[in-house]
Formats: C-alpha cells, structure tokens, sequence
C-alpha cells in the first residue's frame, strides 16, 4: 500500500482543525510532482524492464493509479519513496470500473497499453469536478496515429487497425495545449513507426519530465517544453530509474500560505523557473523572493492586490488559482481573478465569502476586494487545489476553523498538516464518529442552496 497508515475509509470523517492567526517560519521539504508521478507509472507499462522511480510522493492519487497497475498484472515493491516497477507479465483486460471511477489519470493508461499491445479497453474518466476537460483531443490524436477507436456504454475501447502491427507516425495539431492529450500521445508516439509530430503541444514541467524518462528508456523525443514536439518511433524501449521533479503545485502552495500569513519560510528542493509565473506575482504583491539554487525563501508583509489571469505553462497556474484568490482576499484593495482553463473552478468563492471575504464572480472573472480579516469557520472542500485555498484561509482567520474534504485533500499534498505543523502552526487531523453532512449546515447562510451546489469545485 502506498499511502500507509491514511486510515482512508475515514477521511470524510476527518477534519483539519485550524487555530487562526499562525505566522509560519521554518523550511518545508517539497514532495515529488503528483502530476509528473501519475503520469510516469503510466508510462511504465511501455516496457517489460524494470523501472525504479524516486521520489514518489505517498499520495492517494498514486495508490489508485498503482491498484490500477497492479490490476493489470504489474509487480510493484515500494520502500519509503522509491517504487519498482516490474510490468513483465501483463494481462490485457478492460479496467474495471471501481478503480477508474473519479480518477482521470487513469486515462493515461490508454495511450501506453496501446503502444505496446495494440489494443486497450478502459472506462471514461472521471475526476475533481472543475469542468468538462473532454478527451477528445486524446482520442482524435490516437486515430491520427491509426487507432481504431469506438465508445460505447462509458467504455473507450482502442486497437490497431487490421494488418497493423504498429501505430503510425502522424503529424498532429491539438486544438488546445491539452497537458493530458500531450503526455498520452506522446507515449503512444514512442513506440509508432516512423515520425510524429505534435503542435501547439503543452509545455507543462511534468511534460518535460515524462519525456525525460522516455528518453532514458531508448525514445526519441525532441524539443520537450516547446509547442511542437517531435518523436521518432522506437522498436521497444528498456527499463531505466528516475527522480520525479519536484512538486511546483505544492511549493507554491506553501509560499502563498506564507505570504498570507506575513511569514518567511524556504522550500526546497523545488526548481525556481517552474514557479516563474507565481513568483513574479507574489512579488508584485508585495513579498520578497530569493533563489538559490533549489530553494526559494520568502519574507512577506502588507500584501496588496495584483490581479492574475490562468494560463498553460509558462503562465499562471489553474491549480494555484484558488490558494493565490485566499490571499487576495486579505490584500490591500481591489484584485482581478480570471480563469481560463476550467469554466467550473470558482464555487469555492462562496465559502470564502462566508469566512467573510469580499469577492463577486461573473464569467470566470473574480473581482475581490480585500478586507482586514477572515473568521474561522467549519467547511467542506471537495476539490483538491481549493481545498488547500480553504486551509490557508483558515490560517489567516480569527478564531479556529474545521476543515472537511481531506480525501480530497490528500490527493495531492503528503503530510500537509504534519509540513504546517513543524513551521509553527497549531493544526491537528481529528475524526470525528460521524460523518459532515448538509444537516450541519441547515442553520449557516448559505442563502438556502444545497451544500452539493457551493461545494468546493
């Protein structure tokens, strides 16, 4: 098992309780990449070698996607951050349904599984409830590389075209910089015969960082990190071991957290130029950054506004939207938040507001009026990233606040409260005997809508 010791079939009993006012000081060791690590156990399933990876956050996120492999027959052996990966005696089947359901990432399995078996039979995604994020970009991709595909009843089912033993090299324009339609072509291309090109490809670090690792394996992959990257098939690619990047989500995380909280704190390891985006606007709003080598500190005080717009790498960050819009409600004046990337990924406002921020929406566009202070409160989450909004804000509050939705949570963030424990913050993991539910919420002013509808998204 992977996340050891989560006691999982609790977590929506448990909550973070939160005592308000913390002034954060001290270093936090940044985990592995979640995004990155996703993406390159997928990518083991591309060779019958070994593959060892270090730096493998302990996230529940990786236990699904490792019970996902383990399903179809991959032996792995984890010991404290280091996996092995040994996917020699695979048996193709369809994945069942229990293990894909709410978990996106196991889409990328298709891509993999196709390569180097020539078929694939997996179950629509699902996933954190921030938008429509369609596959199609993967699945015309996949037909452009000569994949028969068909959907019926939720399942995507792919295979070579008759005669075929290969997929094809192809010239591919993605419609959007899709992060997920890149890694799965990308993957797919790596085994195909003959060249592929794909543009307006994204550019995101885990990108980078899977390409990397395909390279170690025998791939041909060239230009990572630019709109158009171009991959010339192998005949079989080999095992290999590789260090996950570091996790720019959660160091960014952490250096909003100090900012709102007027600290000075240091992460590392982290990799400066993947934050670039979020350092300059932490910077602007008034923090003090220093670089050095793979550390970054910051020293934070009277915070003002500045406004961000959501973009693909190198832009801002969607999954730092929610945490950035938290410390901008505490900023001195009037900020701007537009996200372009989710059309659904701004209900976590409404929550705010009830800690008693000052922040209207209309079309994506969050128009946010600082104010002098939050009070504490106890809330739900039910995305990741503003789930993490949620915990920062609660740091700034008045009072203590209990924070739900750590299934969530813990996803994507290892040890959270253990990290803000050891930088000063008075925060513990209860359980509580019952379950949160909207009863609790009957007599809050949530203006009559239903809990399920002001979640966190």
């Amino acid at each position: 098992m992977v996340c050891e010791g989560k006691n999982k079939s609790y977590l929506k009993s448990q909550n973070l309780k939160i005592i308000g006012r913390s002034n954060l000081r001290g270093k936090v060791k940044i985990s592995g990449a979640k995004n990155s690590a996703l993406v390159l156990l997928a990518a083991s399933l591309l060779t019958n070698e070994k593959i060892t990876l270090d730096n493998v956050p302990l996230l529940t996120d990786v236990e699904k996607m490792s019970n996902i492999l383990k399903n179809l027959g991959v032996k792995l052996q984890i010991k404290n951050h280091q996996l092995i990966i040994d996917s020699t005696n695979i048996s193709i089947k369809e994945l069942p349904y229990e293990l894909v359901n709410g978990f996106r990432a196991s889409f990328f399995c298709i891509g993999a599984l196709l390569a180097r078996f020539g078929q694939a039979s997996i179950p629509l995604p699902g996933g954190c409830n921030i938008g429509k994020r369609p596959i199609n970009e993967h699945i015309n991709g996949l037909k452009a590389l000569g994949a028969e595909i068909i959907i019926e009843k939720e399942i995507v089912k792919a295979k070579l075209v008759e005669n075929k033993n290969r997929l094809l090299g192809a010239n591919i324009r993605l419609n959007c910089p899709s992060v997920g339609a890149t890694e799965t072509l990308i993957m797919a291309a790596s085994l195909a015969e003959g060249r592929t090109v794909i543009e307006n490809a994204a550019r995101e670090p885990e990108i980078q960082d899977l390409c990397q690792m395909l390279n170690k394996m025998g791939a041909k992959i060239y230009d990572s990190g630019k709109e158009k990257i171009i991959i010339d098939g192998v005949q079989k690619l080999h095992g290999c071991s590789h260090k996950v990047i570091p996790d720019r989500i959660e160091a960014g995380t952490f250096l909003i957290a100090a900012a709102a909280t007027s600290s000075s704190i240091t992460v590392s390891p982290v990799i400066p130029n993947h934050l670039e985006a979020v350092l300059n606007k932490l910077e602007e709003s008034g923090s003090k950054i220093t670089k050095k080598g793979n550390s970054i500190s910051i020293k934070s005080n009277n915070i003002k506004a500045v406004d961000i717009t959501t973009a693909p790498f190198p832009g801002f960050p969607t999954d730092l939207q929610a945490p950035f819009m938290a410390l901008m409600s505490i900023a001195k004046g009037r900020s701007k938040v537009t996200e372009t990337i989710f059309e659904n990924r701004m209900n976590h406002v409404e929550l705010l507001n009830q800690m008693g921020s000052s922040i209207t929406v209309k079309n994506n566009i969050a128009q946010i009026n600082g104010v002098k202070e939050l009070s504490g409160m106890t809330l739900v989450g039910s995305d990741l990233r503003s789930s993490a909004a949620l915990i920062i804000a609660a740091l700034i509050s008045k009072k203590t606040s209990h924070i739900y939705g750590l299934e969530h949570l813990d996803r994507g963030y290892e040890n959270f409260e253990l990290k803000l424990s050891k930088l000063g913050v008075e925060i513990i993991r209860e359980t509580k005997r019952k379950i949160i539910s909207e009863k609790s919420y009957e007599n809050s002013k949530i203006n009559n809508k239903k809990l399920s509808e002001i979640k966190v998204a």
